[in-house]
C-alpha cells in the first residue's frame, strides 16, 4: 500500500483535471451509503470527539473510505481540531492501494464541486468573485473558479481580518486583483458570484445585497444548526443542491423550508442532474441562481482515484 502525503495529494489535484474527474463520476454514478457518525467522550473535558466514516465505491472499480476525526477540545491543546485520512482499495479484490491525506482531498474537492456547479450556473462573463470566509476551503475557491470562469477580481471578507489579509496577499501573488473588505456587504457589492465558506450559524449574506444575475454559492452549512444565507437569498432564485441529502442536513435549507420560503419540490436539480443533462443551466442573464452543497463521498472517491492514477504515472 502506497502512502501519499499531503504535498503529493495536493499536487495531484490540480483543479482542471479534478473538475473533469468530478464531472465524469457524477455522470457515471457510484454507491454512496449514509455516512457513519460516532461520538467518543473525552474523560478529561466536557467535549467529545466526533468520528465520521464515509464510504463510496464503483463495482469493479475502486472502493474508498474517508475517516474524519473532529476534536473541538484540540484548540486548547494547540493541535488542529480536524484530522482526516483516505484509504483507497481495489473494489474487486479488496486489496489496499493507498492511504492519502484526507484534509487535502476534502478541501480541494469541495472547492472544485462549487466551481463545477458554477460552470453551469454562473454567467459566462462572470469575473468578480465575492468570497465570505478565508479559511482552508475558502482560500481555494478563487483558483477553482478561475478554471471555469474569467475571474480577475476577488473581494474577501472574514471575521478575522488578518486571515482575509493573508489570503489577499496570496491571491495577488497569483495575478488576481484582490482586496480586503471591512464588511460582508461591501464584499458582495458589484460581485457576479458570491461564495460563502464559513461556519456561521446566522446569515452572513442577505438577499437584498444580491443583484440580478448573481450566482450564490453556499458551502459552509452542513448541520441543521448552521446557516449562512438569509431567507431572502432564496426568494425568486433558482435553487440547486449537490445531492438530495442537502435537504435533510443543512440548516441553510431546513430553516427556510420550515418557514415556507420554498419546498423540496422547488429545487431545480442536483449536481448530477447538471452534469448528466448538459442542458440544465441558468436560463437568462438576470436569473439569480443558488447552489447549496453539503459534500458527498462521491467527490472524495473521484479525487482519490485521480490521486492514485497520478501516482501510477509518477
Amino acid at each position: 500500500m502506497k502512502i501519499i502525503d499531503a504535498a503529493a495529494t495536493r499536487d495531484a489535484l490540480a483543479f482542471r483535471p479534478l473538475l473533469d474527474a468530478l464531472r465524469t463520476l457524477f455522470v457515471e454514478g457510484c454507491e454512496v451509503p449514509l455516512r457513519h457518525t460516532h461520538v467518543i467522550p473525552e474523560p478529561e473535558t466536557d467535549a467529545a470527539m466526533t468520528v465520521l466514516i464515509m464510504p463510496a465505491w464503483q463495482p469493479g472499480g475502486y472502493l474508498g473510505i474517508k475517516t474524519v476525526n473532529i476534536a473541538p477540545a484540540n484548540g486548547q491543546r494547540g493541535v488542529p481540531g480536524l484530522h482526516s485520512t483516505y484509504l483507497l482499495y481495489d473494489a474487486k479484490t479488496g486489496v489496499p492501494l493507498a492511504q492519502m491525506d484526507g484534509n487535502e482531498i476534502t478541501s480541494r474537492r469541495t472547492a472544485a464541486a462549487s466551481a463545477l456547479a458554477a460552470s453551469y450556473l454562473a454567467r459566462e462573463e462572470a469575473s468578480h468573485l465575492a468570497l465570505l470566509g478565508a479559511g482552508r476551503v475558502g482560500s481555494l475557491v478563487p483558483l477553482a473558479y478561475r478554471a471555469v470562469r474569467p475571474i480577475t477580481r476577488v473581494s474577501v471578507w472574514d471575521r478575522d481580518a488578518q486571515a482575509a489579509g493573508r489570503l489577499v496577499d496570496s491571491l495577488r501573488a497569483q495575478d488576481l486583483e484582490a482586496v480586503v473588505c471591512e464588511t460582508a456587504q461591501a464584499a458582495v457589492d458589484g460581485a457576479d458570484i458570491v461564495t460563502c465558506a464559513t461556519l456561521a450559524t446566522e446569515p452572513v449574506v442577505h438577499g437584498e445585497w444580491l443583484a440580478p444575475g448573481v450566482h450564490l454559492d453556499l458551502i459552509g452549512s452542513f448541520t441543521p444548526q448552521m446557516r449562512e444565507a438569509s431567507d431572502t437569498c432564496f426568494s425568486g432564485a433558482s435553487l440547486f443542491v449537490d445531492t438530495e441529502e442537502a435537504l435533510a442536513k443543512s440548516g441553510e435549507l431546513l430553516g427556510p423550508m420550515s418557514r415556507g420560503v420554498f419546498s423540496a419540490q422547488d429545487v431545480r436539480g442536483t449536481l448530477a442532474d447538471l452534469c448528466r443533462t448538459g442542458s440544465l443551466r441558468r436560463e437568462s442573464a438576470t436569473e439569480r441562481t443558488v447552489f447549496k452543497a453539503v459534500g458527498t463521498a462521491l467527490e472524495d472517491l473521484a479525487a482519490a482515484t485521480l490521486v492514485w492514477q497520478t501516482a501510477q504515472h509518477a
